[in-house]
Order: structure tokens, then sequence, then C-alpha cells
């Protein structure tokens, strides 16, 4: 994988790298995408782990809040996934058509001389066609995203280092469970004695856990000293401080702990840190080609 980065670094800045989530972050809420998602993975509980329709609406939550992602707690709890099945079925019917070119996002992340990376949760399929479709493809370095966090193949590092390489497997076929039973979180809670203590663990590596975000890190060359974080999830910016990160939540311009900025929308990203731009050095960052993803990051 080779691609063609025109970078000039500001000698007077003190970051050199910016890392974006994706989904609800570099387009809005209101797009739609997000509430067809959370329908599309309770279609495939019922449809297809046969779990009890009545039974969708708390057994997400519960998921979702003490694994970061349903997928990771479906895992969790002992459901075996096929992780393409899975991405397909959730994603492969999403309202893309809602999203639309964005010239204005495009000329702020491109008038920004550093590097630029996207992590997300979900897969890369996903991803790289949410870029495209807000005409973002050549604005970032590379994506961080489920295979690169969840490889079967061993993550290779690149002998240039201007590249990164993304590389990864999404079978399920490695991943197993200790237990073929299926774990009963809906019942633990329902006990008031109980918490998470007790709770099974994931195979699964993702937002907001601590090792996700190290990974992440470590796999980009990333200094979280000199790095900002931009997410729509108050627990993943709160994760990302705790390991250094520079964080900006987006999507409101309430500031809650962890967040060192707030902003109602992405497009205001100038107004609220326009010590980005405060550099005697001005350039352009351009990613000629695709993204940078190899077969080998919401739901």
């Amino acid at each position: 994988m080779e691609f063609d980065r025109i970078f000039i670094q500001p000698l007077t800045s003190k970051y050199d790298c910016l890392l974006f989530d994706l989904d609800d972050t570099l387009y809005p809420l209101s797009s739609g995408l997000a509430k067809a998602c959370l329908k599309n993975i309770g279609d495939y509980m019922v449809e297809r782990l046969g779990i009890d329709e009545s039974k969708i609406g708390t057994l997400s939550n519960l998921l979702y809040k003490n694994y970061g992602t349903t997928m990771a707690g479906l895992r969790a709890i002992g459901y075996r996934i096929d992780y393409d099945e899975y991405h397909s079925f959730v994603h492969g019917r999403l309202p893309y058509e809602n999203l639309k070119p964005d010239p204005v996002l495009r000329s702020l992340l491109l008038s920004l001389p550093f590097r630029k990376i996207i992590f997300t949760n979900a897969d890369k399929v996903h991803a790289v066609k949410v870029l495209q479709k807000l005409g973002l493809e050549d604005c970032f370095e590379g994506i961080i995203c489920f295979e690169t966090l969840n490889p079967i193949q061993k993550i290779v590092s690149s002998d240039c280092e201007d590249e990164i390489e993304f590389l990864g497997n999404s079978s399920a076929v490695s991943h197993t469970t200790a237990n073929n039973g299926i774990f009963d979180i809906i019942g633990h809670f329902a006990k008031a004695t109980n918490g998470t203590e007790g709770l099974p663990k994931t195979p699964v590596v993702c937002k907001p856990l601590e090792d996700a975000i190290e990974l992440a890190l470590k796999i980009a060359n990333i200094n979280p000293q000199r790095t900002i974080f931009f997410e729509d999830s108050v627990r993943n910016i709160q994760a990302g401080k705790r390991l250094g990160l520079q964080t900006v939540l987006v999507g409101t311009s309430n500031k809650p702990k962890g967040a060192d900025f707030a902003l109602e929308s992405i497009h205001n990203l100038r107004e609220a840190i326009p010590e980005l731009w405060e550099s005697e050095m001005k350039s352009e960052v351009i990613y000629h080609g695709n993204v940078p993803v190899e077969a080998s990051v919401t739901a």
C-alpha cells in the first residue's frame, strides 16, 4: 500500500495529529443513520440469534452500556457471531443516501496541517462508504476500524514511517466462548446487589476500552500528548482524556467532565479551536488516492 502525502508541519504548533471518530461526529445525528443502525441491530438479534423481541430494548441497552458496542456484549454473553455477516446486516441497509458531500468540512480538514486519522468501532466497508458519501476520502491518512483492532492476522508495521497498514480479517472463526450457554445479563442486573462484577469478558476490542484506544495510538504511532481526539460519545472522550489526549466532544455545546472543548457541530471547529490555524506556516494536507485501509469502527 502506497500513498502520497503533501505535508508541511507547522513549527509552532503543540499538536501534530487529529484523531476523529466517524459516525455522528463527521456528520450530524439528524442524518438518521444511527436510528436505522439501532433498528438493524435489533432485527439481527431477533432474526439471526433468535432473541425474544420483547427483550431487545433492555438487552441492547445493557450490552452497549457495559461493553461499548452491542456486538461486543453479544460476544461476551456467549453468542457466536460472524463479524462480516453482522456488519453487512447492520450497516448494509443504512440510508447512506442521506449523507451528502460536505465541502465546508472538506475545506476545514484540508486547511489543517496535521496528521488526520479516523478512529471508529465500525467496519472498514462502512467507514470508507461514509467518507466517500461525504466527499472526504482524501482528507485522512488512514482508518483505524473494527478490523484494525480485532485482526486475525498479526498487525504488520510498514517499513515506511509515512505509511500505516491496517491489516486484519473480520471472520469470527478464531473466536470461541468458554461457555456454550448464554449468560443472563438481564437477570444479573435484575438483582439489586449485582453490579459489573462477575460479568463475562468480551473478546472484542473497541472504544471506550482504554486498551482499544492505547492499541490505536500504538498502531498509528500517535503521541497522545500532541493529539486532539474528536468524538460524539462522552464515555469515549473520558477514556481518551485518561490516556492523555486533548478531547473535543462533538454534537453539543455543553462541555462535560473529560472534554477540553465542546462543539455543537464539527463545522464550528475553527471558531472553537482557532489555535489550530494560528501558525506562521499554512499548508494543505491532501492524501492522494484511496484512504489507506486494507482487508487485513456504532454497531
